[in-house]
């Protein structure tokens, strides 16, 4: 099975290429002749290595490096809390630690610890890659320890295989963290691609990632739907002028959509449904939110099926198998995924719904917060909101909504306008949402938080 290295090296002749993180670069041609490990490589081979860096600069580095030569890559999320090392060491069988800073600790009991800290240096070393690499990611969302997943070479790069033929000046860029299962997608599909990669910065501002993206030509650029809101928000949004965008990681409803076609009219625009667990599913790209319900039950090298409303997925793409969980199946008895994804059929499509987990109950019906949210950001003043519970002595829960104005309609405008979209707004949910997901109240704010992993960081 082909590495990193082993499809650089194989790669054909071309324009020179480039992974530029926001204050180092190096070229991707030259990484096979050169080291960012220290010339230490030699000491991770066979290991299982935890990739515990600050920067995701340096963690694309090791990535490449150790590809190939690790017998186990781990690669630690930006917001892992230390108190959650402790297990993730144990389960994953942590033998070494690839870091940009001195951690301090020790009491982790690994005592092999080489620095990656995005310096690149030449190197005669030549260390043939000799070990299929499973790649440990771990899970978001959780209030407790995250679950790891392992990943096979093969299952991460199946859904990008027919992407490798883009054109040669093709220039990457994502909000994601490529930490993360979206983020992790793009580095790959840059990196074996023919083009180059963006990465963002520890901590960088959106808006001077807009304006590095655009600096370096970004023609393709990814993120969440939330990730793209904020974007759209800021002043540097004009920075890129992409001819491709995708979303991926929450639902992307008809209003994002429609507001990155009439901001980016260049641009194609399409979607993807993807999970950690499952893989990607599909991509849309017709330009509506949902999916055709001929994808379903559908043959080919995805099958996608609709169990009591949840979308369960089939694929060479899926994980292999949890790390140290093994009561809890990642697949059913037939191979499938079940997502946790609730969608409705209406017509020839399918609409997703929101999360299994994230339901409200309101005097016993069940309200997606996602699906309210959909209704209220077809509002032409909404730029983004989220729908939360509230407790009710009646019916145990109402359904309350944040949310976030536009910059040419913002909630310090005159009383009255707000007066206005408010009753607009509730108009359409009532023409759209059952009388029981409609808002019992809407409040006007100046932002929503953003997690972590690039979606609405929402009550637990």
């Amino acid at each position: 099975m082909a590495s990193i290295p082993d499809r650089l090296a194989d790669a054909p002749e071309g324009p020179e290429r480039f992974l530029w993180g926001a204050t180092a670069s190096v070229s991707l041609g030259r990484r096979l002749d050169s080291t960012a490990l220290g010339g230490r490589v030699a000491e991770l081979a066979g290991r299982s290595v935890l990739i515990a860096t600050r920067d995701q600069f340096a963690t694309a580095l090791a990535l490449i490096e150790l590809d190939g030569i690790a017998r186990r890559l781990i690669i630690g999320t930006p917001d892992l809390p230390s108190a959650h090392l402790p297990a993730v060491v144990t389960k994953a069988g942590v033998d070494a630690i690839v870091s940009d800073h001195d951690r301090g600790d020790d009491a982790l009991g690994v005592a092999l610890r080489v620095l990656c800290n995005g310096t690149v240096m030449p190197t005669k070393e030549t260390l043939a890659t000799c070990s299929r690499t499973e790649w440990v990611l771990l899970t978001s969302g959780t209030t407790g320890a995250p679950k790891m997943l392992v990943h096979s070479f093969a299952s991460l790069t199946a859904p990008i295989g027919r992407a490798l033929g883009e054109r040669a000046d093709v220039v990457w860029g994502t909000f994601y963290d490529i930490r993360r299962y979206g983020g992790l997608q793009i580095f790959l599909r840059a990196v074996l691609g023919p083009g180059s990669f963006v990465l963002s910065g520890a901590g960088e501002p959106i808006g001077h990632y807009l304006v590095r993206l655009g600096a370096h030509g970004a023609t393709h650029v990814s993120g969440t739907p939330s990730h793209w809101r904020r974007a759209l928000m800021s002043p540097d949004a004009r920075a890129i002028a992409p001819l491709y965008i995708r979303l991926s990681g929450e639902i992307a409803d008809q209003g994002i959509l429609n507001a990155l076609h009439s901001f980016y009219p260049q641009a194609s625009i399409g979607h993807a449904f993807a999970s950690t667990e499952a893989g990607v599913g599909f991509e849309v790209n017709d330009g509506f939110e949902g999916f055709p319900a001929s994808m379903v039950d559908a043959p080919g090298d995805v099958q996608i099926r609709v169990v009591e409303g949840s979308l369960r997925i089939r694929s060479a793409r899926i994980a292999v198998r949890y790390v140290g969980e093994h009561n809890s199946p990642l697949t059913d008895d037939e191979g499938f995924v079940d997502t946790g994804d609730m969608v409705e059929r209406r017509g020839d499509r399918y609409y997703f719904l929101g999360r299994r987990s994230g339901i409200i109950n309101v005097g016993g019906l069940k309200v997606y917060p996602e699906e309210v949210e959909a209704a209220i950001n077809r509002h032409p003043a909404v730029r983004m909101s989220m729908v939360r519970s509230r407790r009710s002595p009646i019916t145990g829960s109402l359904v309350v909504a944040d949310v976030v104005l536009k910059g040419d309609s913002d909630s310090s405008g005159a009383g009255g306008e707000m007066v206005d979209f408010k009753r607009e707004i509730l108009q359409l949910c009532r023409d759209n949402l059952a009388p029981h997901k409609i808002p019992a109240t809407i409040r006007f704010v100046p932002a929503l938080e953003i997690a972590v992993a690039g979606k609405l960081a929402r009550p637990a």
